[in-house]
């Protein structure tokens, strides 16, 4: 979940990092060698952040290379010493960070790869995910930000201090809470809102951007704004390729929970810990409930 935080493992990856799982420093050549200059043929996402290349290291190791859109605002010590905090993180449901570089304007930074894809792949692609699937995702997803919220050494923000760390955050448009656009602050109710739009994306099947829709259905979170005020309009925003397999009831409190993230207070948006209840539960009843209706359970 790169859109709130990224971590890393302590473990060989090939890539030159210590043992206590500190971020390698890479050279642009060496990066720009991973990724055959950066060749459209290895990209493999883009976003609000920059461009995602599919790389391999000098010794043989696959990784993901995301080079940053910049505006020069932050320097190399800034920008470092957030990586190596960042470095630090652990977490099962976190992406790794292998490592980083700083080349001129150039902000790249050095992820494990992974070969199934992201979330927007499979929710995307043809073969839509059940509602199971769906919930489990977001169970797994709201358990890393958990971590990162309540768990992380060393913390996101010192005590007392539900900001962030960081002082410079590219946002995802589509994503950012109205907070945020407005002020440029970053806390740790903005990553709730985020969480909301993944929400939003996992019950509706479409992307928090979309400039291939209409004008008034390309924002998700402004085209959803009717149909979360009224609960007998809730069915019209469920993805409509489940073809109605799923349970209506696990999808209204889905959907109510997903409201309560993307409140336009921040201090009226629920907690992490609240919102890994409440998704433990659905997404244990949408498992029990496919099998004894015999829906599948996870996508291909």
């Amino acid at each position: 979940m790169s859109r709130f935080c990224s971590g890393v493992q302590g473990q060989d990856v090939g890539v030159n990092n210590n043992k206590r799982g500190k971020a390698t420093s890479f050279s642009f050549h060496e990066l720009a060698l991973a990724t055959g200059g950066f060749q459209h043929v290895n990209l493999i996402g883009e976003g609000g952040f920059g461009r995602v290349y599919k790389g391999r290291l000098s010794k043989g190791q696959v990784v993901a290379i995301k080079r940053l859109e910049g505006d020069g605002h932050q320097g190399d010590r800034e920008f470092i010493t957030e990586i190596l905090m960042l470095s630090l993180l652990h977490h099962s449901n976190l992406v790794k960070l292998y490592g980083y570089c700083t080349h001129e304007e150039q902000r790249l930074l050095v992820y494990e790869y992974m070969p199934l894809g992201s979330l927007e792949h499979h929710l995307f692609d043809k073969k839509p995910l059940s509602w199971a699937t769906r919930m489990k995702i977001a169970i797994g997803t709201a358990l890393g930000i958990q971590y990162l919220h309540c768990e992380a050494n060393p913390p996101l923000g010192p005590v007392g201090d539900n900001t962030h760390v960081s002082t410079r955050v590219m946002g995802t448009y589509g994503y950012c809470a109205p907070e945020y656009a407005m002020s440029g602050k970053l806390t740790l109710k903005s990553d709730i809102y985020c969480f909301g739009v993944v929400l939003l994306e996992l019950i509706t099947g479409r992307k928090a951007m979309d400039a291939t829709r209409r004008p008034r259905e390309q924002n998700l979170v402004s085209w959803c704004a009717p149909f979360l005020s009224d609960r007998r309009k809730f069915s019209q925003m469920v993805d409509p390729r489940m073809q109605g397999n799923y349970p209506l009831r696990l999808v209204h409190h889905a959907i109510d929970l997903t409201a309560m993230c993307l409140r336009w207070d921040p201090n009226s948006r629920p907690f992490i810990g609240d919102i890994v209840d409440a998704l433990d539960y659905l997404a244990s009843q949408s498992i029990s409930d496919a099998y004894k209706n015999g829906l599948e359970t996870d996508a291909n």
